[in-house]
């Protein structure tokens, strides 16, 4: 099964708070993110963003340069719908991270919560870290957090790489200065544990 369709029979078979990442507001990302972007005019796009209410937390928060980009058409879709007219304020890619053109120089902030993990060859992580280089104005910022090095080796059927700090940083590589990191511990829908690794960086 490619990709594509895997996330879009995993986004049908299971209700949004059912899947094993959700949680009802991503907090740690919105203060990562509220810390970088002092300023509502500031273009961010969540990276994976599925059915997260993220954007509906910072749209919320006075946000509308917004971009959600997900190889999911299923999730972009049912997020689409739930936030109704606000949807307009928000540019929807419907994409694999490592194949998406994207503008140059156009973010501000860069969030990714649990779609980095999953690229677990250099290959892709190469192509990552390339847009993620070219789309970003310079001085602008990513917050990134995958599986940390107590978290899982699979989700949703597929293998992950878990990283530390000293890892992550590596693969974002020296254009990137980070500036801080934090484990955070993610209890799922089913009680289960997942080690979260949270990092803020800005680009050189």
């Amino acid at each position: 099964m490619e990709n594509k369709e895997h996330w879009d029979h995993v986004y049908r078979a299971k209700s949004p708070s059912a899947v094993s990442w959700y949680r009802p507001h991503l907090d740690t990302s919105l203060r990562l993110i509220s810390e970088v972007a002092s300023n509502l005019d500031e273009s961010i796009i969540d990276v994976g963003g599925g059915e997260s209410t993220l954007v509906d937390d910072l749209l919320v928060r006075g946000y509308r340069d917004l971009t959600v980009l997900d190889m999911s058409a299923v999730a972009l879709e049912a997020t689409r719908r739930r936030l109704g007219t606000l949807a307009e304020y928000v540019t929807w890619v419907e994409s694999d991270i490592t194949l998406v053109h994207l503008p140059e120089a156009r973010y501000d902030v860069w969030h990714d919560r649990a779609a980095f993990h999953f690229l677990t060859q250099a290959s892709q992580r190469d192509a990552y870290v390339s847009l993620l280089t070219t789309s970003l104005k310079p001085g602008a910022h990513a917050v990134i957090a995958t599986f940390g090095p107590e978290g899982p080796v699979r989700c949703s059927g597929l293998d992950v790489t878990r990283y530390d700090v000293a890892g992550l940083s590596d693969e974002i590589g020296p254009g990137f200065e980070l500036l801080s990191s934090t484990l955070e511990d993610h209890e799922t829908p089913s009680h289960s544990r997942q080690q979260f690794l949270y990092c803020c960086f800005r680009k050189r």
